[in-house]
């Protein structure tokens, strides 16, 4: 398969899970789990929710860390003090900071209720002006976009309204196929 642009690769924003900014995590979550079941052409399920507003223009997205994340308001003031996610550190470090700061200190079943209600517009990511690129866009500009941004996803523009979602393992997909077909120097 030739590809050359990235609307040859991005999948349509009619077939990925949206909501609207005033749905719940709850709302988000129902929503992802039936899209990555309607969306069995591809052997990687999604991994996120476009947020819409109320004239249907993408406003937002939800990832799953970003789920879990907000079942749990205590990593937000963590990372607001710490910029933790930026580091690497040990597992004991890690399972320290979760006694240290109570995280997850209620069942998981009570933290799943209350933060069902969540609204998706309080956890949500703004998508920055590095995570848009245009459909007629070349790989090459894509993947280079996704490198130096550190992005899972590219929202896809047409005439300045999002047609798609570049997901990173449908790039990386297809350069693995262009690999495949290059060929080695085995004797170099």
């Amino acid at each position: 398969m030739k590809t050359n642009t990235v609307k040859d690769l991005m999948v349509s924003l009619s077939k990925y899970a949206t909501v609207t900014e005033d749905a719940s995590l709850y709302d988000a979550v129902q929503a992802l789990k039936k899209a990555q079941k309607e969306f069995s052409n591809s052997q990687y399920p999604h991994r996120a929710v476009i947020i819409l507003d109320k004239d249907n223009q993408v406003v937002g997205k939800v990832s799953q860390l970003d789920v879990l994340k907000a079942l749990e308001p205590k990593y937000q003031e963590m990372h607001d003090r710490t910029g933790l996610a930026k580091y690497g550190f040990s597992r004991k470090f890690m399972k320290s900071l979760l006694t240290h700061h109570h995280l997850w200190d209620t069942p998981l079943q009570n933290i799943c209720r209350k933060g069902a209600s969540i609204p998706v517009s309080s956890f949500m990511e703004t998508p920055t002006d590095g995570e848009f690129i245009e459909e007629t866009a070349n790989l090459d500009e894509a993947i280079h976009q996704m490198v130096l941004g550190h992005h899972q996803s590219l929202l896809v523009l047409k005439d300045g309204t999002v047609t798609g979602v570049l997901r990173l393992t449908d790039v990386f997909d297809a350069f693995s196929k262009i690999i495949e077909q290059c060929p080695t120097d085995a004797g170099e």
